[in-house]
């Protein structure tokens, strides 16, 4: 009999969004329980060494870390998102361990002081996804026709820019062709979008993704303080903030860089 699968969330943690969606294109009925990652309960802690998301109980064991818990949902469950050559499947490893790395220059992004580091911030990551540019051939998914763990990465990453690109124009993406489709047909991906004003629970084979992040209204208003700029069109939330469904109680953004979880 399958052992029953919880996922211990946050809502704001890319982290957490990457299993979430590993997680429905497996076909993986699971819970979801969202914790309060300012106010962590003494369960959490027990079963959360580092006392971050995402946390995956598989029955009685509890298993910490993005990383090992995507390769477990790997050798466990179907519908395997790795190549099946060696090499490839290392290369793409690699490329996941990039992606974390993209989390932390967005994190530096949206916290920077000033202009001048917010412009530096920014062509940081042009350099990252230049780099990507490269790797991508003509199918819609990094590995060509074939979704993979590596789309499951950056779907979350890409998914900040819907907020920046309302502020304004960064040039994150110029000149990114394969790229920008690259973020373009992840957006589209039904099991890689996010709820608009739910908290999830339970998860079922067929079901979207359920990763979550703050509404529109939260995220543009956060970057804006950030940034000194207008908050056009940042109305207030409708979603009451305690709702996970919107992390707007917790500031719209992470206040500081997003810890590989």
């Amino acid at each position: 009999m399958p052992q029953h699968i919880t996922l211990v969330s946050h809502a704001l943690c890319p982290y957490v969004q990457r299993i979430a969606i590993a997680l429905a294109e497996k076909g993986v009925a699971h819970d979801r329980l969202t914790v309060d990652l300012a106010n962590k309960p003494r369960w959490f802690l027990d079963i959360s060494p580092m006392g971050r998301t995402p946390v995956l109980k598989v029955g009685a064991a509890a298993l910490f870390e993005s990383a090992a818990i995507l390769e477990y949902l790997e050798e466990t469950q179907p519908h395997p998102l790795h190549p099946a050559d060696p090499v490839e499947r290392a290369r793409h490893r690699a490329w996941i361990g990039f992606g974390a790395e993209c989390l932390n220059d967005i994190a530096g992004f949206y916290s920077a002081p000033d202009n001048s580091s917010l412009n530096m911030k920014a062509a940081t990551l042009h350099a990252r996804f230049r780099l990507l540019e490269r790797q991508l051939g003509r199918g819609p998914w990094f590995a060509d026709d074939t979704f993979c763990l590596v789309d499951a990465v950056f779907a979350p990453v890409f998914r900040y820019f819907d907020t920046f690109d309302r502020i304004g124009d960064f040039g994150v993406f110029d000149g990114l062709e394969r790229v920008t489709d690259w973020r373009c047909e992840l957006a589209d991906r039904p099991r890689c979008r996010a709820p608009s004003d739910r908290t999830t629970t339970t998860f079922s084979p067929g079901s979207s993704s359920g990763a979550v992040v703050p509404c529109r209204e939260c995220s543009e208003r956060a970057l804006a303080r950030y940034h000194h700029l207008p908050e056009t069109g940042a109305q207030e939330c409708n979603i009451r903030h305690r709702n996970d469904a919107c992390g707007g109680h917790l500031g719209g953004l992470p206040t500081r860089s997003p810890s590989p979880g």
